[in-house]
């Protein structure tokens, strides 16, 4: 699938694109409760004069648990080693990056839930007893040596909480789900963005991009410097509310923050297959787009719009979809008493 402008997953120009990335705590937006919990258990190592116990950051994509661990690392005043869990491919090349950290550093580790599991394991007595079991040699003369490692603190994000395997999941000692954010936080997101940026911008387009940015930091922040660069075009650079829709309109991205991919895949489960049932690799094959694309893209919003509901025997598209692309004649009240009977069938086979 071409990449989307509201995906929440990073693309390369994103990547360029660092300067917006809060440094500290007070830099932070959003996330309250979690970043209390966290000042309180850095500020209990401070005091014991220790590391950070290991971090889990579970949650969207999109939602700043890479700036997060950053932060983490500042706040503690140790340095930070990021990688990803696909990079790591050999036992040798986390050993590689584990006895390169010094005394309380930090390594974040993304995708964590992708480990290969021999590596996985390896990774147990490191994050427990802080060593490295290494075998040296093969067959009959192979031998077992066990290295000491400094005391850091391991930071794993995922966005699939569920695929991590228990023995891993179960040695983090915080565990931190990161929320979607509500307009009022996005639009604080806009303001230092738009300050960091220099660009000048109107209070009604604030809330209007926030409003469309399906509740994701970095869309808000992709979706702001996409409209700077049609208002330094069009308007000598200051985002009013006239260019603000004209910019979102052109970008295709409708009041509710939905792209042509949702709408695609609305319309084809409504008018292919009657609203569903329909599977989602049927959905692949009739959209064009992949399999993976619309169930870790499209499919978390739409489900918390309201706007369709995944069961075991497949996707159904719910009355709030049909209003919302003004199908609503499809969508009779026998249909929906048809579909809630389903359901709750659905649920007891679940």
């Amino acid at each position: 699938m071409t990449k989307s402008i509201v995906t929440p997953t990073n693309t390369r120009h994103d990547e360029k694109e660092k300067t917006l990335r809060p440094t500290s705590f007070r830099e932070y937006i959003g996330q309250e409760r979690n970043l209390e919990k966290l000042k309180v258990f850095i500020e209990a190592s401070k005091i014991r004069d220790d590391h950070l116990d290991h971090v889990l950051l579970y949650g969207p994509p999109g939602l700043g648990k890479t700036t997060l661990a950053q932060i983490i690392a500042h706040e503690m005043g140790v340095n930070i080693k990021i990688t990803s869990g696909p990079a790591i491919e050999r036992t040798g090349d986390l050993a590689a990056i584990l006895s390169s950290l010094k005394e309380r550093d930090v390594l974040f580790i993304d995708e964590i839930h992708r480990l290969n599991r021999t590596v996985e394991e390896v990774l147990y007595p490191a994050m427990e007893d802080y060593a490295l079991d290494i075998m040296i040699g093969k067959g009959p003369s192979a031998r077992s040596v066990r290295l000491d490692l400094p005391h850091f603190t391991l930071i794993g994000a995922t966005t699939r909480a569920g695929d991590l395997s228990s023995p891993l999941r179960d040695r983090f000692g915080v565990l931190l789900r990161l929320e979607l954010y509500d307009p009022a936080e996005l639009r604080q997101i806009i303001d230092r963005s738009a300050q960091v940026l220099d660009v000048a911008i109107e209070d009604q387009a604030k809330w209007e991009i926030a409003r469309r940015s399906r509740g994701t930091p970095r869309i808000v922040n992709r979706l702001l410097k996409r409209v700077s660069d049609f208002a330094l075009v069009a308007n000598n650079g200051v985002i009013d509310m006239p260019i603000c829709n004209q910019a979102l309109d052109l970008l295709e991205i409708d009041k509710l923050g939905l792209d042509q991919t949702d709408i695609k895949l609305l319309r084809t489960m409504i008018e292919h297959y009657d609203g569903g049932p329909v599977g989602l690799d049927t959905l692949a094959a009739s959209t064009g787009e992949e399999r993976g694309d619309i169930e870790d893209v499209c499919e978390p919003y739409l489900l918390q719009l309201g706007f369709i509901k995944r069961t075991p025997r497949g996707r159904v598209a719910m009355r709030r979809a049909y209003e919302h692309l003004g199908l609503s004649e499809r969508y009779s009240d026998e249909r929906e008493i048809h579909i809630l009977n389903w359901l709750e069938e659905s649920d007891e086979d679940e």
